[in-house]
């Protein structure tokens, strides 16, 4: 036998030895180690398969209450949101919720409608944009459906230079003011969706049309 063939030997029976003393030491540790990781893995796989189904199937009953919307079955869309809301799962309970709202609004149910934006706009577990266009939904049915107060109850908090809801905020408050003959208020917040270079042109226009109608009316100051 070759010096080269002897060491090598010994190398590997060495290697055993040590493979063995290691087994012995940490064998059953790396035995829990792997069995923990395998049951992680597969409950990881089993709830993302659970969570996916589920939410298809809440993404499926969403689009047939929005189908039912289209047919002009308003109370069984209704009644399909409403159960969605309660037993559905991601963000579709949130989905069918405002959804519902807005069917109570355009059935001229408002004040169901605004309680409906209302419980939206104070669940702490929504985000917070969702939150924001809950308000300024309810701050918008408001303005017909009840006093500046009420409107600036909601939206108020919304007007601020950088939110990006600030025009329509605006808006809204500038027409409940309006409805109360507070001229001078209404100036002041139509005229700050004006001369915000980032307002829509939409939102802008309307503005511009209201100021022109106040100066018309002569009950503008200064």
């Amino acid at each position: 036998m070759s010096d080269d063939s002897f060491i090598r030997e010994v190398n590997e029976e060495l290697r055993s030895d040590q493979m063995k003393a290691l087994w012995t030491r940490y064998g059953m540790l790396a035995v829990a180690v792997a069995a923990l990781v395998i049951v992680g893995t597969a409950a990881y796989v089993g709830y993302d398969y659970w969570s996916s189904n589920r939410a298809n199937e809440s993404g499926d009953r969403f689009a047939a209450a929005l189908q039912q919307i289209e047919d002009g079955n308003r109370q069984e869309a209704l009644d399909a949101l409403k159960q969605l809301e309660e037993e559905g799962f991601g963000a579709y309970p949130l989905l069918a919720r405002l959804r519902q709202a807005t069917l109570l609004a355009t059935g001229g149910e408002a004040d169901a409608a605004v309680e409906e934006f209302d419980a939206v706009a104070s669940d702490s577990s929504a985000p917070q944009e969702i939150r924001d266009v809950a308000r300024l939904r309810a701050g918008l049915l408001l303005v017909d459906n009840g006093s500046a107060a009420d409107v600036a109850a909601r939206v108020e908090t919304l007007t601020g230079d950088a939110h990006p809801m600030r025009h329509l905020a605006r808006e809204a408050l500038g027409l409940a003011a309006m409805k109360e003959d507070r001229t001078d208020e209404a100036v002041t917040l139509f005229e700050q969706i004006t001369n915000d270079a980032a307002a829509p042109a939409g939102v802008r226009q309307r503005a511009e049309v209201m100021l022109e109608l106040i100066t018309a009316s002569g009950k503008a100051n200064g």
